[in-house]
This record gives structure tokens, sequence and C-alpha cells, in this order.
């Protein structure tokens, strides 16, 4: 029955309603598993600054190696934060969408008639270069074209290569700043990760150096893994 009749009068506008509110809400969701899995990379990029810049003041002859990677850190912790910006902002044009959505069909509705938004438009093609949402974005732009809210979205996903064009050489002087901001009065402050090891199990530098690397290789991976 359902099918006839959208057949002869088209798709029920309730129900695109409906679909379109179920793809913003798992885009929407998504989106927030995300800013909340760089929240706990940034707390662990933090820490590691720090944990490389007391090994630096409790050891002389590593002092060079540790404020290396204190810079590697904050290069991180920058990238992280951008990320985190990115994915604020499409959250909120996400969010704007919707709103833009259900006022369209709700006129629709009273009027009987539907205009193409351009609003709409421009926000579903900015959404819908963005990697981590591409595939849902895709989904609700082909809904959005069947109830002739806006016209096809033709615009590819942007390149992992051009999202991260901004982020390849971060300037010293932010990156000075994001060690002034972790550790301006801060090292008394901040208890370490790892729980204190006796004297005769204390790892040697070249251990902890390769721990820390292990950690930097898995972060680099999950952030990665939120952009592609």
């Amino acid at each position: 029955m359902e099918t006839l009749k959208a057949v002869f009068f088209g798709p029920d506008p309730q129900v695109q309603m409906r679909k379109c509110n179920q793809l913003i809400r798992s885009n929407t969701r998504q989106l927030d598993r995300d800013i909340a899995n760089l929240k706990t990379l940034e707390n662990k990029t933090r820490q590691l600054i720090v944990n490389a810049s007391r090994r630096a003041q409790r050891n002389p002859s590593q002092a060079k190696q540790a404020t290396a990677e204190t810079k590697t850190y904050a290069r991180e912790l920058i990238r992280i934060r951008r990320q985190n910006t990115r994915l604020n902002t499409s959250r909120a044009q996400l969010q704007s969408v919707q709103m833009q959505v259900n006022e369209a069909f709700s006129v629709r509705k009273i009027q009987g008639s539907l205009q193409k938004s351009a609003g709409i438009m421009k926000d579903v093609n900015t959404l819908v270069r963005m990697p981590e949402l591409n595939a849902t974005m895709r989904q609700l732009s082909t809904e959005l074209v069947r109830a002739g809210i806006i016209e096809e979205v033709v615009d590819d996903a942007l390149p992992n290569d051009e999202l991260l064009e901004d982020e390849l050489d971060e300037a010293e002087s932010e990156v000075d700043k994001i060690l002034q901001e972790v550790l301006q009065g801060k090292l008394s402050k901040v208890e370490p990760i790892r729980p204190e090891i006796p004297v005769e199990e204390t790892p040697t530098a070249e251990e902890e150096f390769d721990d820390q690397e292990a950690t930097l290789e898995q972060m680099r991976g999950r952030l990665e893994a939120l952009k592609s």
C-alpha cells in the first residue's frame, strides 16, 4: 500500500522527515564519540609532555632528547585540537541542517509546497566533504534530493592531505605556547600515569624512550582513524 501511495503521490513527507532526522542523529552520535576520543588523546598527550619535561629535569644527560620529545608531543596536541575544532564546527553545522530540514518540512505541511533551500544545500555540501561524515551525509543528501529540498550533491570527500595541509608545519611559536600552557606551574601538580616503580625495576632511559615512542605511535594511529 505504501509503495502504491509513493508511486501516485510521491514519498510520504513524514517518512522522509523521520529518515532525515535519524541520519542526522546518527551523524551527531558519531561526532560525539569522536570528540570524546579526541579529549582522551589530548589528556594523554598533555601527560606525555609533562613526563618528558620531568625526565629532562631529572636527568641532565637526557635533557636534549627529552626537550625534543616535548616539542613532538606539542605538535601532536596542536593537531588534536585542530581536529577537535573541525569536528565541533561540523557538529554545529549538522544541528543547523536539522533545524532547517524540520522547518522546511513544516512549511511544506502548511503550504502544501516546498521551496529548495540554498542554506541547507550549502551546509550539506560542506559536511558531505568531511571524511568522518561522507557516507551517512550522502544518504541524507539522497533523502533531501528526493524530498525536493536540495539539488543533487556532487562534491567529493576532501582528501586527507588537503585536510592536513595546515597541520604539517606548525610554527615554532605555536609549539612554544602549547608547552608554556601545559608546563607552566603544573609540573608539581600532575600525577604520572603509571604508579611508582621500585628502584630495582626502574626502566632504563632507552626502555622509557621506546615506551614513549610506542605510546605516541598508538595516539597517531587513533587520530588518523578519526580522520578516515
